[in-house]
């Protein structure tokens, strides 16, 4: 820290944050200043997983951008220094929200904050990936396609009782998923609550969790996020059956337009079948959770619980799919 990270002066105070990361993060708090540092779990790891390197290049490119991200300072690939690779940044002050329904926010900023997840997404998704260094971050190429067959074999790999909705989805989506559009730096896991809030203001002050990143069709990103309208309060953070309007809230409609309007392109007449292969992914995600918990190995005690809704999430997908034609 005294090396690389200008000012810092100790002692200095580590507390883990929770929130259900899969890289362990941690607050580092000193007189003068605090920071997060992000790491690689101990042990041994899936090569593709828990990649830090890639979140400390993505955070470091979007630096200036229209996209806010903290300021890091540093990348540790030296496993010797704390037993795993590890990246420094800034402590972002924020709130987190993981209602949509934003039940403690004033009214008139209800709005305003969906506003402003809408145009940072966008600009995300404006952002030219060579010109920020980001040209080889992923292979764009047939990224729908693959993702496809990612999240089916880790459905496969991870099913307990078979699921009718999951089966109908493998058979349905492959042969209709949409060819790529022009490639963009896709987050990954764009929620509400992977973004900070200002902590008095209705503006996103930070994009969190990078560790999905690459690049591909960023109307998958939008669809994962959209997908909010979706899915029931009770079901996965949604606002379907909500009255939006009285909440001071967006419909899907306005919310989509503004999206679009804002990347300079029409809304797409396909846009729902993105929205059904989210339903499958988010699915697929459930059910790993749900395997881990039969096993004994899920982190989080609420991990079977949510691996009960694998099911009706498929099963809301399927239904969204038999009305595509």
């Amino acid at each position: 820290m005294a090396q690389h990270v200008p000012g810092f002066a100790g002692p200095m105070e580590i507390t883990a944050l929770s929130g259900g990361q899969s890289n362990p993060t941690f607050r580092l708090s000193t007189p003068g200043a605090d920071y997060v540092l992000r790491r690689k779990p101990m042990g041994v790891l899936l090569a593709s997983a828990h990649q830090v390197d890639r979140e400390f290049r993505v955070i470091s490119a979007l630096a200036g951008s229209d996209v806010p991200v903290p300021r890091v300072f540093g990348l540790c690939a030296d496993d010797s220094v704390i037993g795993s690779m590890f990246y420094v940044m800034a402590f972002v002050p924020g709130r987190v929200f993981f209602d949509p329904r934003l039940p403690d926010v004033a009214a008139a900023d209800r709005g305003a904050i969906f506003d402003s997840m809408n145009r940072t997404i966008a600009a995300l998704h404006r952002i030219d990936p060579g010109s920020v260094g980001l040209g080889d971050y992923g292979r764009p190429a047939n990224y729908l396609q693959r993702q496809m067959a990612r999240w089916s074999k880790q459905y496969r790999a991870s099913e307990i009782v078979p699921i009718e909705a999951m089966d109908r989805l493998i058979e349905f989506l492959p042969e209709r998923l949409p060819q790529d559009g022009p490639a963009g730096i896709v987050h990954g896991d764009l929620r509400l609550d992977n973004m900070l809030i200002h902590p008095t203001e209705p503006r996103v002050v930070a994009v969190l969790d990078w560790e999905l990143s690459t690049l591909g069709d960023p109307l998958v990103d939008f669809a994962y996020n959209a997908m909010t309208w979706r899915l029931d309060p009770d079901l996965f953070r949604g606002l379907a059956g909500v009255d939006t309007g009285a909440l001071g809230l967006p419909d899907e409609g306005a919310y989509t337009a503004d999206y679009f309007a804002r990347i300079g392109r029409e809304v797409p007449e396909n846009l729902e079948i993105y929205v059904v292969f989210n339903l499958f992914r988010l699915a697929a995600i459930v059910q790993g959770i749900a395997k881990r918990a039969a096993e004994g190995t899920a982190a989080n005690a609420e991990a079977e619980a949510l691996g009960r809704k694998a099911r009706p999430i498929a099963e809301r997908g399927w239904k969204l799919a038999q009305k595509i034609k």
